[in-house]
């Protein structure tokens, strides 16, 4: 890394005197972020698109939860999931810094921590769930 300052980049001149901006996330708060399946899966789900509807996102994880195809969720889980993400996982995520989330879109877009989390997730990589991450960088499909 070099000096640069934004978003959770170390600054400093002389090797030895470089030390974390604030908004750093301590390395707990990245593995309580990661920790849950879901929030994994919203993590995964920014690698490939930027924006995403909560209604997508309920879809694909009710989807990948149930082992079937998108167009085969009902709207029951579909709703379940859905209420989990509004009231818990985005939340959560939004608290961290880790997510933005628009109320008048209820979408989600990476928020300034978003590339630290993002950047663990990667070094992680299939030690975690690599068919969650497979499914969840999947965009929706009908058929």
């Amino acid at each position: 890394m070099s000096g640069d300052s934004e978003h959770g980049k170390l600054t400093g001149s002389k090797p030895g005197t470089q030390s974390l901006t604030r908004d750093v996330l301590e390395l707990d708060h990245v593995y309580e972020a990661l920790g849950h399946p879901r929030r994994r899966y919203l993590c995964y789900t920014l690698l490939e698109n930027t924006e995403w509807s909560t209604t997508e996102l309920s879809t694909k994880i009710a989807a990948w939860e149930r082992e079937v195809p998108d167009h085969k969720v009902t709207d029951d889980q579909r709703e379940r999931v859905y209420v989990s993400l509004y009231h818990t996982h985005i939340p959560k995520l939004v608290d961290e810094g880790i997510l933005s989330f628009d109320d008048a879109s209820e979408t989600i877009t990476p928020a300034s921590n978003a590339e630290q989390v993002l950047g663990a997730l990667e070094g992680m990589g299939a030690t975690l769930d690599s068919e969650q991450e497979q499914h969840a960088r999947e965009q929706i499909n009908d058929g």
